[in-house]
């Protein structure tokens, strides 16, 4: 019927197809897939659209299209109604339609939405924050002279401002790696989409990257490249270093990049790799230099001039079109550059490589510094710190100057230690361990110290108030079934503390060990108070027996226990303070890259901590002030005063010995010398002789000594207190003053009694007895102190009467009871008469009487090895007869000196006295 939607035809029965009576638009019927044939059983949406999409083509309206030729049709010729086909056709495409667009906004909305994610809440570092790896500086004293470098395990780097870098390296650097740098957002579309392509599809994953991306990936991210990790990484170097891209600015951008990125030869950073290759400061690099440290960015290892010149020769042209290209050079001054000379690798390796003794300073430094200042190893390869130490470039030079001239033409086998400190400080001036920086530390190494470890013996004795003048057996000794004997059988009969000190006397500070409260136990509580380390590695335990920290036994008091050298020059830096103990250090200041003082030994407590009594100590120095003459003539340059003690450890049972040592110092320098081998084999001179502390030992020290202190002032030592009944050596306390006549009678009952030990100095600082002790009786009264007699007694100088009248000399009158060599010696001198003395001999007797004339010392006969006599003799008119003074009493006599008695005038004129 006209006019309705859906009207049926006429005489169409129930079962004939139905068709739209007003709709003539065209339709396809898609066959259900079960009923299509097995050529159209397709399960690909798009083939089965292409399809139904061909038979609207070629079908027209409402039919069909014929089954391909051979193929049968469904069986009875039935088939679905079209409009059921058409239908499905229609909501198969557009399901993939739909399926297909939700794919492309998700590809699109999700990365979106995942960078605005990411964007929003990763935090960018300030430029700075990010601490790279790099080279920390450890120089001299003097601030300026390098010693070593610490290069971290990724390799050498330092860091530097932008504005150090020229102008045309930086654009050699955009040339080369991002020429649209300072235009782009920080990443770029181009790269972005080739690296997911690579990554997806294989192919090379480096280069596309900005100079930002480049510097995030190689300061936050890290490098992965293949795979969904790769891809992973890439997307958090986008989004880092766009948003870095917005809060820094490209010169920060640049000036990190080009502090971290490698160039190869281990160097990171355009400074140090301006080093590796040109060995100049970044700052003097020419636009031919910059442009080849820019090409070998690329690929370092294979860029590099050394390992295949051709290809570095491209790229560096490649980047100086570049650079015109960019407008940062021109094509004239293109045209004019030449490929840069480069250092040879080698070279470039040794720049960085310490070498010699400086290598085992750099070892004690890096310990120090993680060990006692809390600076670990994170803060020691990343913030390029500038340590400077307190090794003294001049002490230094002396100590390996010292060791190399000493030892050139010696057995190659021998090896040597020199360490010196300062004692006001404990700042260690000069440190030799050895000549291989890479090789055994011998100033640290467990060694036998042999006789230089008696004047711990000796301090321990002071502390017990035994004085100097101690008398000591030196004779051979057996205790406990062991004998002690004295180096080459060495004697000197009875002697003093000091003498046998002089001497190194085995068997005489054996004797006075043993006689310590506490035997060889205060000989080492002396030698560790002193400085002498308690443990130190491979020791658990110095100085003990058991190595668990037991009492040692008898032999310490002759250096049998292990001690460094380090320790030995610090133990006697203690002594050369007046008995103050300081720690010694290596390090003087440390700095970091941004000029922030990590530390400052100048600004700490150095006070140090007094562990010996200055009477002590100074007791010490003066017993051990003869001890470098002694020793084969090493006193130091210029009569400087010093204190030294030499040691000698023998070789088992054997005559041959393995360690020598020599230590000393001035007030203001303690430096200990060892001289061994690498196994304890006997140490020997070139002409085959044994080596001595005396020896080699001793002529390091010396040349050490002298030239450190060269040019500097000379200084004297305190002069040490009365300990035991002597202060000096070997003085003592002074008895109360006896007035001018017969001698007073001793005391009858109960008075004490103190031991008297004549002495004479034969040269400045140097004394020696001259008689056998007596035993004096010391009334109730206390004796006076120092060296010159209170006013009113004897010994004062006084004009003698039997010279010329008009020009009256004086003689002094000393009582030599009351007072001290030192004073006596002032006093003859301000009489203008010099006792002047020689020591001719090992052993004498100081007899009881001198002969004195006018005015002058004939002869001071004491036995038959002394002689003294003036240093000219005056042309008298006529010799004068002999004047009899009583100068040093004999047996158990004490009394004042009698007045000078002449029978016959002397007949002096004023030239003559």
């Amino acid at each position: 019927m006209v006019g309705e939607e859906n009207s049926v035809a006429p005489n169409s029965g129930p079962d004939s197809p139905r068709t739209p009576s007003t709709d003539d638009r065209p339709t396809s019927i898609l066959d259900p897939i079960e009923d299509l044939p097995l050529y159209r059983r397709d399960d690909d949406a798009v083939a089965a659209a292409r399809a139904a999409l061909e038979r609207d083509e070629d079908g027209g309206r409402g039919h069909e299209p014929p089954p391909p030729p051979g193929t049968p049709g469904r069986p009875g010729g039935s088939s679905r109604p079209p409009q059921r086909r058409r239908k499905r056709k229609s909501n198969g495409w557009k399901i993939f339609r739909n399926v297909m667009i939700a794919l492309v906004l998700l590809a699109i909305v999700i990365p979106l939405a995942t960078f605005a994610l990411a964007y929003s809440v990763v935090d960018i570092p300030k430029p700075g924050d990010i601490r790279t790896s790099q080279v920390s500086t450890i120089l001299a004293s003097d601030g300026t002279t390098e010693l070593a470098k610490v290069v971290p395990p990724e390799g050498n780097r330092v860091d530097i401002k932008i504005d150090q870098v020229p102008q045309h390296v930086r654009a050699a650097v955009m040339a080369a790696e991002d020429r649209d740098f300072y235009g782009n957002p920080g990443f770029s579309f181009s790269g972005l989409l080739r690296a997911v392509k690579n990554n997806m599809f294989g192919g090379d994953t480096q280069g596309g990257s900005t100079i930002t991306q480049q510097y995030v990936k190689n300061a936050m991210v890290g490098s992965q490249r293949a795979g969904l990790g790769g891809l992973t990484r890439k997307a958090k170097e986008i989004v880092i270093s766009t948003k870095m891209s917005q809060s820094w600015s490209k010169d920060q951008v640049m000036e990190a990049y080009l502090n971290i990125i490698y160039f190869g030869r281990g160097a990171y950073g355009i400074s140090a790799a301006s080093k590796a290759y040109f060995d100049k400061p970044v700052e003097q690099l020419t636009v031919s230099e910059g442009a080849l440290l820019a090409a070998l960015i690329q690929r370092p290892s294979r860029l590099d001039p050394a390992v295949d010149l051709p290809e570095s020769t491209n790229r560096w042209n490649w980047v100086l079109d570049g650079m015109v290209t960019i407008g940062a050079l021109s094509a004239q001054d293109r045209a004019g550059q030449v490929y840069p000379a480069t250092v040879p690798p080698e070279q470039a390796a040794a720049q960085n490589a310490t070498t010699g003794p400086n290598g085992l300073i750099k070892r004690q430094v890096m310990a120090e510094l993680t060990d006692l200042f809390n600076i670990d190893e994170q803060t020691l390869n990343t913030e390029g710190l500038q340590i400077t130490t307190t090794i003294d470039t001049k002490a230094q030079q002396a100590a390996e100057n010292a060791v190399n001239t000493t030892l050139q033409s010696e057995n190659p086998d021998l090896r040597t230690a020199v360490v010196s400190i300062d004692p006001r400080t404990g700042a260690v001036k000069a440190y030799y361990g050895g000549s291989n920086a890479q090789g055994l530390d011998y100033a640290q190494q467990g060694l036998q110290t042999g006789s230089s470890f008696k004047v711990f013996a000796l301090v321990a004795a002071l502390q017990q108030g035994i004085g100097l003048g101690y008398q000591l057996d030196s004779s051979e000794l057996t205790y406990q079934g062991i004998t002690i004997k004295n180096s080459e059988d060495a004697s000197c009969g009875t002697c003093s503390v000091a003498e046998a000190l002089k001497r190194s006397l085995n068997t005489s500070f054996y004797r006075l060990m043993l006689k310590l409260k506490n035997g060889p136990e205060d000989v080492a509580a002396a030698a560790h108070n002193a400085g002498i380390a308690e443990n130190f590695p491979g020791v658990s335990h110095t100085l003990s027996e058991d190595g668990q920290g037991g009492p040692p036994n008898n032999g310490v008091v002759l250096g049998q226990y292990q001690t460094r050298v380090l320790d030995m020059a610090s133990a006697y830096a203690t002594l050369a303070a007046s008995g103050t103990y300081r720690k010694p250090h290596f390090i003087q200041k440390v700095v970091n890259a941004d000029g922030q003082v990590l530390f400052d030994a100048g600004s700490s407590d150095n006070t140090g901590e007094k562990r010996i009594s200055d009477d002590v100590a100074n007791n010490a120095i003066s017993a051990m002030k003869p001890i470098a003459a002694y020793s084969r003539g090493h006193a130091l340059a210029g009569g400087r005063e010093s204190a030294s003690k030499t040691g000698t450890a023998q070789l088992g049972d054997t005559k041959d010995n393995k360690d020598a040592w020599m230590v000393g110092f001035t007030p203001s320098l303690s430096t200990a010398v060892w001289v061994g081998t690498d196994d304890g084999k006997p140490i020997k001179t070139s002409w085959g002789g044994p080596i001595y502390g005396s020896g080699l030992p001793s002529d390091i020290w010396k040349k050490t000594m002298d030239g450190a202190l060269d040019g500097t002032a000379k200084e004297t030592f305190p002069k040490p207190g009365p300990i035991g009944g002597y202060a000096g050596v070997p003085t003592y306390v002074p008895p109360p003053p006896v007035p001018n006549g017969p001698p007073a009678p001793a005391p009858t009952g109960g008075g004490e009694v103190t031991v008297i030990q004549p002495t004479i100095e034969i040269a400045p600082g140097i004394t020696i007895p001259v008689g056998p002790p007596t035993t004096v009786p010391v009334g109730p009264a206390a004796p006076p102190a120092g060296d010159v007699p209170p006013p009113g007694a004897v010994g004062r100088c006084r004009p003698n009467p039997q010279c010329h009248p008009s020009r009256s000399r004086t003689i002094c009158v000393v009582p030599m009871t009351a007072i001290s060599q030192v004073a006596l010696t002032r006093w003859v001198r301000s009489c203008r008469r010099w006792l002047v003395g020689h020591w001719a001999g090992m052993h004498w007797w100081a007899g009881s009487r001198s002969g004195l004339r006018c005015g002058w010392c004939s002869s001071l006969r004491w036995g038959s090895s002394f002689w003294g006599g003036p240093a000219r003799r005056p042309a008298c008119s006529r010799a004068a007869p002999a004047t009899v003074l009583n100068a040093w009493p004999t047996g158990t006599t004490t009394g004042p000196i009698t007045n000078c008695v002449t029978p016959t005038p002397c007949r002096c004129t004023a030239r003559s006295c």
